[in-house]
């Protein structure tokens, strides 16, 4: 197929209109971010699902996707958290969500509690060690080799990755304008 026609086949598709959830916010004078927005909701949903699922199949049921995510993010680099830096690190404005992943994950034996002076930690457990290896280990068998098949373009996706960081930006700043309307 000619350049040509795949151009036509194209703006034909785009002729009916973006692909989103709420045509009313599509109709708006950016419609592509109506369609970035649907594709988040949807990654959102599927990376939950999948980070459950994962930590399953290591043996650790039972946890919600922030408790998985609260686990990797105190298992990063191997030094002790503080509440405050888990919330900062994952853009989590509600700790007391974090807080409670924090308890559920010390009451599983994932990880523990210290002192740093005055400040609460949380550091990794053996087994919470344990389990963030064999998470590591599902992923790479289950989810970066069937995506390396796609032949995606890795400095692609970073730059994704960084423009999606950008744009969170955008959303907390939002966020904070609607909080004091």
């Amino acid at each position: 197929m000619s350049d040509e026609g795949s151009e036509n086949s194209h703006a034909g598709a785009r002729s009916i209109g973006p692909v989103v959830s709420a045509a009313h916010l599509a109709s708006g004078a950016m419609p592509a971010l109506s369609e970035l927005e649907f594709a988040v909701t949807m990654m959102v949903n599927a990376y939950s699902r999948w980070m459950v699922r994962c930590m399953a199949a290591t043996g650790t049921a039972g946890l919600s996707p922030l408790d998985v995510q609260v686990l990797h993010s105190v298992n990063h680099r191997g030094r002790a958290k503080t509440l405050a830096d888990i919330c900062l690190v994952l853009n989590i404005e509600d700790t007391h969500t974090v807080s409670y992943a924090l308890k559920k994950l010390d009451k599983a034996g994932l990880i523990r509690s210290g002192r740093q002076g005055k400040e609460k930690t949380v550091s990794i457990t053996k087994d919470g060690e344990e389990a963030c290896v064999e998470y590591r280990r599902l992923r790479e068998a289950l989810l970066v080799e069937p995506m390396k098949a796609l032949g995606l373009d890795e400095r692609e996706l970073s730059r994704l990755a960084a423009t999606l960081r950008l744009v969170s930006g955008n959303y907390d700043q939002a966020a904070r304008a609607a909080a004091a309307m």
